[in-house]
């Protein structure tokens, strides 16, 4: 079922997106906007809104991250600007969220998700006037009214796969995605190749289940969206010893989470990586087993996007994040950065600067 949100301020802070572990902690308390109040509480303020992909709002992934960017750029600026979101239940609701957005004469629509690459620019180009920005799609030529936000994510988690090797202590490590895109393989890319680069390095034979970059085949559930599948798969990856599972497929991963958890509670010694947010903020209550997270700055990067269209300063075109400017990175090891051996983090800055400078290389066959 679709949803509405109308975002106050007053009723909504800027934490209690993530840090609740509910993505839109005032939406289960906010009755949906009808247009009749939703233009009488907007007067004089700029609107931004979004559309969701089909994870959700709550999906303490991409679609979590872009809504806290909203919510990040009105607590700037509460005076001028507020906002809300559509919340798309299947592929099908793109189109209609996105005219819907249109209609009401937005200050910027903000789509999320790869998914939603096509229908946002047909939008852009039979509205010219309008503005958007879009998580994880870029164009080429880039479209004038549209802000391509994207991540250069195969060299975090070129990162995450180096650091997943480092701490394997059965020699197995493995990945799965939701769908079979390359905002989702990109990620599964960088993994691999970091195993392989440890393995270099260290002379080990660290394997990787469930992707390949050289074929790209391995494993995937097929949505973004059933827990279930999540936890089946990860807990196949567990009978055949893998210890550190990194799932890059939004809510599905909450399954892996819960396999995970099931797992170590009996004995098991498996933990996990996070994908797109911290996940020690974003799914709090499994950052036990979360060593890292390999996070992008969508919320950073939507807030930026948001303000440059309130304030006059929209240009359009592809933005890419990347470990030297801050849009890829990390997150913080949080219970676990007593228990990453030093030498293995400094093992990690050093590869970070490899990559940074162009010294070692993060082999991708998607597009950033």
């Amino acid at each position: 079922m679709k949803r509405l949100i109308l975002l106050s301020v007053l009723a909504l802070g800027v934490g209690g997106l993530l840090a609740s572990g509910a993505a839109s902690s005032g939406a289960t308390t906010a009755k949906p906007a009808h247009h009749t109040t939703t233009k009488a509480a907007h007067a004089g303020k700029f609107l931004a809104c979004m559309v969701t992909d089909t994870g959700g709002i709550d999906d303490r992934s991409f679609n979590a991250s872009s809504w806290q960017g909203v919510q990040q750029a009105v607590a700037g600026r509460p005076s001028k600007i507020t906002g809300k979101y559509l919340q798309s239940s299947s592929e099908s609701d793109y189109i209609p969220n996105i005219n819907t957005f249109v209609a009401e004469k937005c200050g910027i629509i903000v789509t999320v998700g790869f998914l939603m690459g096509t229908d946002t620019q047909t939008a852009a180009v039979k509205n010219p006037k309008s503005k958007f920005a879009i998580v994880d799609y870029t164009y080429s030529p880039p479209v004038k009214n549209i802000d391509a936000l994207v991540f250069n994510t195969v060299q975090d988690g070129f990162l995450g796969g180096y650091l997943a090797a480092g701490m394997s202590k059965t020699g197995v490590v493995a990945t799965f995605g939701g769908i079979q895109l390359p905002t989702v393989t990109i990620y599964m890319d960088g993994y691999w190749d970091g195993v392989q680069y440890y393995n270099l390095k260290h002379h080990t034979k660290v394997q990787v289940l469930g992707w390949n970059e050289k074929t790209q085949k391995g494993s995937f559930t097929g949505d973004f969206t059933d827990q279930g599948k999540g936890e089946r798969l990860t807990n196949t990856f567990i009978a055949e010893k893998a210890d550190i599972i990194f799932p890059v497929a939004g809510n599905v991963g909450l399954g892996a989470a819960a396999a995970v958890k099931s797992a170590d509670q009996s004995g098991g010694k498996v933990n996990m990586e996070w994908v797109d947010t911290d996940g020690c903020i974003s799914a709090a209550k499994y950052c036990p087993y979360f060593i890292t997270s390999v996070t992008k700055g969508i919320q950073a990067a939507v807030k930026a996007a948001i303000y440059s269209a309130q304030g006059g300063t929209f240009k359009g075109g592809n933005y890419i994040g990347t470990l030297k400017n801050g849009g890829v990175a990390l997150a913080p090891f949080h219970d676990w950065n007593s228990k990453v051996p030093a030498s293995l983090k400094k093992e990690l800055a050093q590869v970070q600067a490899g990559i940074e400078s162009g010294m070692i290389a993060t082999p991708t066959k998607s597009a950033v």
